[in-house]
């Protein structure tokens, strides 16, 4: 799996820098274990939902039956990536387990691939993930919070119906990674904080733009896209002195301010890069 592989790289590169680790054997792969998960919605007007990932696969989307928050399965071949549900209230929490990585291990052949869906019921979602690959579809659920913590990883986020209640905000940061998320308006936040290490990624607010809202990004060495539909009116402000901007025509330029009309309301943008390269787009 490449990004368990990942893992083994970095620990190889701190060896080779001279770190000495005190790390105990790796575990033995053994079969494939396939776990289903069934979380009832808590009797709350809104759950609250962590998900802890280490690494490996995640794979959400809606579509959980009536009356349950979260549905789906694990699938792992190394026992203690079984993972551990705690139920506290309206609190849930889904964690890989309690094993860590105390030696260079060989990774090549461990899995952990969790496959979930989550219901209709109001909720706040965190995601904390280290190096891992994942696939989220959000769109048409009710999330009233969002916040996605990860490490070095591949995502790829998306909303493709509106999200059918008001989020507050909307956090996600990362590491050295690759991630695209699109149908962004469609997420219906009042705040979007997008902060990221060196990595290329892409920030596409189509759909439908319910309400004025503000987004702010801070990135490093990076590869920034923003698309911003034609229609939706925009202001923008870079911050960063080694930034490389590129603008589809239709923007009005003011120094580092960037604006264009459009026939929704207004989506906020203020970007900080230390270097790179940002394209606006359509």
């Amino acid at each position: 799996m490449k990004f368990l592989f990942t893992i083994a790289v970095l620990l190889l590169a701190a060896y080779a820098c001279g770190f000495s680790l005190d790390l105990p054997e790796a575990p033995t792969p053994g079969p494939d274990i396939t776990e289903p998960i069934t979380i009832t919605a808590p009797d709350a007007e809104e759950a609250h939902l962590m998900l802890k990932f280490g690494a490996g696969d995640l794979m959400i989307n809606p579509g959980a039956v009536e009356n349950n928050l979260v549905e789906g399965t694990a699938t792992y071949n190394v026992e203690d990536f079984k993972p551990e549900i705690s139920i506290e209230q309206n609190r849930v929490t889904i964690d890989q387990g309690d094993y860590k990585f105390r030696t260079v291990p060989d990774l090549s052949d461990m899995k952990n691939d969790w496959n979930l869906k989550l219901g209709d019921q109001p909720m706040d979602i965190t995601i904390a993930a280290g190096a891992y690959k994942a696939e989220y579809e959000l769109g048409g659920l009710s999330l009233t919070g969002l916040s996605i913590k990860e490490g070095a990883a591949h995502t790829e986020l998306s909303f493709d119906s509106p999200n059918l209640v008001e989020m507050s905000v909307m956090r996600y940061e990362t590491g050295a990674s690759n991630a695209k998320i699109s149908g962004l308006a469609n997420a219906n936040f009042s705040t979007l904080i997008f902060e990221s290490g060196a990595g290329d990624y892409t920030l596409d607010f189509s759909g439908e733009l319910q309400r004025n809202a503000n987004v702010s990004i801070e990135t490093g060495l990076s590869n920034l896209t923003l698309v911003i539909p034609p229609d939706m009116a925009a202001e923008l402000t870079i911050e960063g002195t080694l930034t490389n901007v590129n603008v589809d025509s239709g923007w009005s330029k003011n120094g580092d301010y960037y604006s264009k009309e459009g026939s929704s309301p207004t989506l906020t943008i203020v970007v900080q890069m230390s270097a790179g390269n940002l394209t606006i787009t359509d």
